[in-house]
């Protein structure tokens, strides 16, 4: 029938309604809004991704990003490819690392893997071994906030130290307080927090140091000029290996290490913060449906919510 697909109950009016409410709310209440099952709403939204869907989504790819998503404990992932120039997913699959994104890869064809120019990705060691394999052209931008996060992150491990090394005192109690007035950039604080660093800087030289490192290294990714960058950066990594912060001397490392890809964000100003945004809508519809108990059933909500799926829904 032209009005339905084979096998199934309902027409496709019904069903583009139902995907509908499903990108709107939870599907138990979608079950209660149209009188179906928990189990029907599911192969619903696998029969409409399938219509809907672009199947030429991965034809002129460019500049793509790549990011991976936890939807269930025990360490189970989805590896996810993001089109930055159109804006929504275009690959899922099941896993992480080298093995699941060489699904992509070997989808996308020689061809489509030769054209890429441009891939941003944290510094997954997995991601760039397939990337080196299957489309070495490619230039690698390393996430501006991934480098960011791991600063913010060695600067609370050098709190957590201080806090070890003065509990119980005066000191040791201000420092319980701080850690959001250390995180957060300079022009978003209040007078309370200016003054809490204010105390750290004249209390705890090690702690204010590692704030600066934190806040230096952000700093020398603003610049435009990947001279000016190259140059700031390499200043920080002096700094930050003579710093005796086994914290920061640890990044530097990380730093050093990938400091080609982290300047290629100067030029491109690419992030994945799309990345990131799809990530954040995702785990909102994966706890919206109190979980998922196979990927192949959130990749479908997935393409149906991100995937650039365009509904038109009917009312009886």
């Amino acid at each position: 029938m032209p009005w339905a697909d084979p096998a199934s109950r309902f027409t496709h009016d019904f069903e583009e309604l139902a995907a509908y409410l499903v990108r709107a709310t939870d599907q138990t209440a979608v079950t209660h809004l149209l009188g179906i099952a928990w189990r029907t709403v599911g192969a619903i939204i696998g029969r409409v991704v399938g219509r809907r869907l672009d199947g030429g989504r991965l034809r002129g790819l460019r500049r793509i990003g790549i990011d991976e998503f936890s939807y269930r404990k025990r360490h189970r992932y989805l590896a996810l490819v993001v089109d930055h120039d159109r804006g929504r997913v275009v690959w899922a699959g099941p896993g992480k690392g080298a093995e699941a994104l060489s699904g992509f890869f070997r989808a996308l064809g020689k061809d489509g893997c030769a054209a890429l120019e441009t891939v941003t990705m944290d510094m997954s060691g997995g991601y760039q071994m397939a990337l080196a394999e299957y489309a070495p052209q490619a230039e690698v931008v390393f996430d501006r906030f991934h480098v960011q996060r791991l600063a913010s992150e060695a600067l609370d491990a050098v709190r957590r130290e201080q806090l070890r090394e003065q509990r119980g005192t005066p000191e040791g109690r201000a420092l319980f307080r701080s850690r959001f007035s250390l995180w957060k950039n300079p022009w978003n604080l209040d007078a309370r927090e200016r003054r809490r660093l204010k105390a750290i800087e004249r209390s705890n030289r090690p702690l204010y140091r590692a704030y600066l490192l934190k806040e230096s290294l952000a700093r020398a990714l603003d610049y435009r000029q990947e001279w000016r960058a190259r140059r700031a950066l390499k200043e920080w990594l002096g700094w930050a290996s003579r710093s005796r912060l086994p914290a920061f001397v640890k990044l530097a490392r990380t730093i050093r290490k990938h400091l080609e890809g982290i300047l290629a964000y100067v030029g491109e100003r690419l992030t994945n913060g799309i990345v990131e945004g799809i990530n954040t809508r995702l785990r909102m519809v994966a706890r919206r449906a109190f979980g998922f108990h196979s990927p192949q059933a959130l990749i479908a909500m997935l393409y149906l919510c991100c995937g650039g799926v365009r509904l038109e829904p009917r009312l009886p």
